[in-house]
């Protein structure tokens, strides 16, 4: 038989905090036939109304946990969302920028050959890590030491005072807590020591390159950077604009290839690459692992250049990931076509550094260029790497994997791009541009031929003849990489 129903609904709302938090739905389900059905419906909302209770309480204390972080703000409260976004792309960034010294090494071992691969990851290994900890004894508060003469200033070690996890530490234009600030930074420190490790491959002595990228990552990067990271002299260029290197063409990449240049003059070509019959090419021994690398480093980039908008501005933000892609692609691009014309074939090694050098190219400049100036930038970035590795080569540097033309020559170009293709009218010349990545041009090539010098002729710096053929995997480290 059919039953005669009724169904009663009512509904308590329950506040928390002032406000309505839940509601808890109690239902009266009547039937002529079948009294008990009335318990079984509202025993189990009963109790669900008494476990809403411990709930509302949990949340009590999950808000109060809220709320007592929003006020660890103090005047600062109102940006909290903005600013923790920001913190948390900046660590993003930081962990996107560690990787490309997985893509360093990985370019580096496969653009040389297998006998010095152990040597090669060795070598990267130790400069992350030196980096960073020299970064933080020193070189962090040497790159930004507040007010100082413009040129010269050494730091302490990174601490208290550079703490302050509120909005206040930098606002909008730096908007990180300091913790952030040092450990962003901190991944780019060690990256002027692997642009030079890559060019002194497979005949320096390890302990005499760790000695030079020690004190290169350690003060001269630092010290350098404060010209214009650190509110140095450079302030004052392009009329009172300021030299413009939105995220290191010039303090970062043409520092390290000028360093490298100045490094691989004094250590000289490998054995049998310049001969009197002319150029013996040393072939890569893994051109896969080469392309990983770049790839790497690519992916990499998206930190370098989109963590130094230094916040989550999504205007910035979107414009820097949309250059720095378009250029690097068009880098490619460049450097197939021009090397394919010169060369008569396709060449993987010169399409592998054209995005490179786009990726270079618009680093100084990816903040203030429009799509198709970026475009032309990384295209020209492109054309200019495959000439200046042929040019080097031409006169007997020899650099294994073209660090000195990716890091070094297309850092200029992009520094000189900033005024060509600048579409904030802010007043960057070329002069003024000129002036500032030839002075750090210049202070990478003598600081390290100096210091490079000093070390031949105490401890030396290139292995002996036999090692160099044996490979240091085994006369430096004792370990081939491969066991084949």
């Amino acid at each position: 038989m059919r039953a005669n129903t009724s169904n009663y609904i009512f509904s308590l709302p329950v506040s928390s905090f002032g406000t309505p938090h839940a509601v808890v739905v109690f239902s009266y389900y009547q039937t002529t036939t079948n009294l008990p059905m009335i318990t079984k419906s509202i025993l189990p909302l009963s109790f669900l109304a008494l476990g809403t209770g411990s709930l509302l309480a949990d949340d009590a204390e999950t808000k109060a946990g809220y709320d007592e972080l929003v006020a660890g703000q103090g005047d600062y409260a109102y940006a909290f969302d903005f600013f923790t976004t920001s913190m948390l792309w900046t660590c993003i960034a930081a962990a996107l920028v560690f990787l490309m010294h997985l893509g360093f090494a990985s370019l580096e071992a496969g653009l040389t050959q297998k006998k010095n691969t152990v040597n090669i990851l060795f070598k990267n290994c130790f400069i992350i890590a030196i980096g960073i900890v020299t970064y933080c004894l020193v070189g962090f508060n040497t790159h930004y030491p507040g007010d100082f003469n413009g040129w010269f200033s050494i730091g302490g070690p990174f601490g208290e005072g550079n703490i302050d996890d509120t909005f206040g530490y930098g606002g909008v234009g730096l908007a990180m807590t300091g913790y952030g600030d040092f450990i962003f930074q901190a991944m780019f420190a060690a990256t002027a020591a692997t642009i030079v490790s890559g060019a002194v491959a497979e005949r320096i002595k390890l302990p005499s390159f760790m000695i030079f990228a020690t004190v290169l990552v350690g003060l001269a990067y630092p010290i350098v950077g404060s010209w214009h990271w650190g509110g140095g002299w450079m302030g004052s260029l392009n009329g009172g604009a300021g030299f413009k290197d939105f995220a290191g063409s010039a303090v970062v990449h043409a520092f390290g290839g000028f360093a490298a240049l100045a490094c691989v003059i004094v250590l000289g070509p490998r054995k049998g690459k310049y001969t009197k019959n002319g150029m013996k090419p040393i072939l890569p021994s893994n051109l896969p692992l080469a392309t990983i690398g770049v790839f790497l480093l690519f992916f990499g980039w998206f930190g370098f250049n989109g963590g130094s908008v230094l916040s989550a501005a999504p205007g910035p933000l979107g414009l820097v990931f949309t250059t720095t892609t378009l250029a690097a692609c068009t880098g490619a691009l460049g450097s197939m076509l021009a090397s394919w014309i010169i060369l008569k074939k396709p060449d993987l090694s010169m399409a592998l550094n054209g995005f490179l050098a786009g990726l270079v190219g618009i680093t100084a400049n990816a903040d203030i260029v429009s799509t198709n100036g970026a475009m032309l930038i990384g295209l020209i970035a492109g054309i200019i790497v495959v000439f200046s590795i042929l040019f080097f080569d031409k006169i007997k540097i020899d650099d294994p994997v073209g660090a000195i033309s990716v890091h070094g020559i297309c850092g200029v170009w992009g520094i000189l791009a900033c005024a060509l293709f600048d579409t904030t009218e802010s007043g960057f010349t070329i002069g003024g541009q000129l002036v500032g990545v030839l002075a750090v041009a210049a202070a990478a090539f003598v600081f390290s031929i100096i210091v490079f010098s000093i070390i031949k002729l105490t401890i030396g710096v290139r292995v002996d003849e036999k090692e160099e053929h044996e490979g240091l995997d085994i006369a430096e480290h004792g370990s081939p990489a491969y066991n084949d």
